[in-house]
């Protein structure tokens, strides 16, 4: 029986509307704004030094300077590694997926989940995409400006491409970690339904990990 949805997902595309209302439904954790809350406190850090880095590479200088805290000047420097970067986000979630694996019933949105959790037989997994026009839509509809949207949808997944091949030397999406992938212009609620219904059609059958490697089950 699966315990665990992930959800990664184009920007734009409504992802996390849709998880907060796939979580609300089943009656399960949401780990989104939560997971990031809980990235700041193991880190001890401020929530929008998390946010900064989610799903980004550090800027080139960000990591020069990080190089260059790593040397002999830490031995004085109150930041020390106390440094938030994407690469310690990266090691903080890598702690904190098993526990949210153990504790179950739980949806989680992005973060690198999907690849964190590749290797749990009870975790379903999602990807999110639309049209580049249906993405600019939802974003003007969530308050966005043209520009503001358009530039968005034009960089954002850029950098996620970026991140997951440098953390987790993978294509994104990795379409053979998912088992829907799903094209959310047909809307909110066929996505929901579509999740819920695929995944009661494949529970009790060979789950993903009983593969060479991830498969497919449907794509939309």
């Amino acid at each position: 029986m699966f315990r665990l949805i992930t959800i990664e997902r184009e920007y734009g595309c409504g992802g996390g509307a849709i998880a907060a209302e796939l979580a609300r439904r089943l009656g399960w954790n949401l780990w989104d704004r939560r997971l990031t809350e809980e990235i700041a406190r193991v880190a001890n850090v401020d929530l929008a030094a998390v946010m900064r880095c989610d799903g980004r590479m550090d800027s080139t200088f960000h990591r020069l300077a990080k190089a260059f805290w790593r040397g002999s000047y830490e031995r004085s420097s109150p930041l020390g590694n106390q440094v938030f970067d994407a690469d310690r986000m990266v090691s903080i979630m890598e702690q904190i997926a098993p526990k949210i694996a153990q504790e179950g019933n739980a949806v989680v949105v992005g973060r690198g989940a999907p690849y964190f959790l590749r290797e749990q037989p009870d975790a379903f997994h999602v990807f999110l995409y639309a049209p580049r026009a249906e993405k600019v839509r939802r974003l003007l509809q969530d308050g966005a400006s043209p520009e503001e949207a358009e530039d968005l949808v034009d960089t954002v997944d850029r950098e996620r491409i970026t991140f997951v091949k440098h953390y987790f030397d993978a294509d994104w999406p990795t379409r053979s970690l998912y088992h829907v992938m799903i094209n959310t212009a047909i809307g909110n609620e066929a996505v929901i339904e579509t999740i819920l219904n695929t995944m009661r059609l494949v529970e009790g059958g060979p789950k993903a990990t009983d593969y060479e490697r991830p498969k497919v089950a449907t794509q939309i």
